[in-house]
């Protein structure tokens, strides 16, 4: 019975047809439907001569966590470590991607006396260290 369920809801599904979105109907008066087509989808890596770059108005990442990384490290110094996890996993939201939060996580977690935690923490965190000396602080508290 799933497996029929499953094959009757994928067929549920909104197609595009290639090299763009449908068309957008509105309305044109009473009663009357105008369909217009949509403005043409940028492909990636084309030129866009007068548009702003949409990355261009997006504050890096590490900025937008910075504050959160900064609170996280005085309430661990407080003794505040729930505080301070609290406090990065937030940071990880915003960029599940860096190294730099694992490794403070890592740390957090071992100051706290969690230690299997900090190194399942700390062994994820290498998969995304940039620098050498993250990758071998991360590698020191994974072991």
């Amino acid at each position: 019975m799933l497996p029929l369920l499953l094959l009757a809801l994928s067929g549920c599904t909104i197609y595009s047809p290639p090299g763009g979105h449908p068309p957008v109907e509105t309305r044109g008066g009473p009663g009357g439907v105008v369909e217009q087509e949509r403005p043409p989808v940028a492909q990636p890596g084309a030129a866009q001569p007068d548009a702003a770059q949409p990355d261009a108005a997006q504050p890096d990442a590490v900025h937008a966590y910075s504050g959160l990384l900064g609170k996280a490290r005085a309430a661990s110094a407080q003794g505040d470590y729930d505080g301070a996890i609290a406090l990065l996993e937030r940071a990880q939201r915003i960029d599940p991607d860096s190294a730099e939060l694992y490794l403070e996580l890592a740390r957090t977690y071992t100051a706290q006396g969690r230690t299997d935690q900090a190194r399942a923490t700390a062994s994820r965190g290498t998969l995304y260290c940039r620098s050498a000396a993250e990758c071998a602080a991360l590698r020191e508290l994974a072991r």
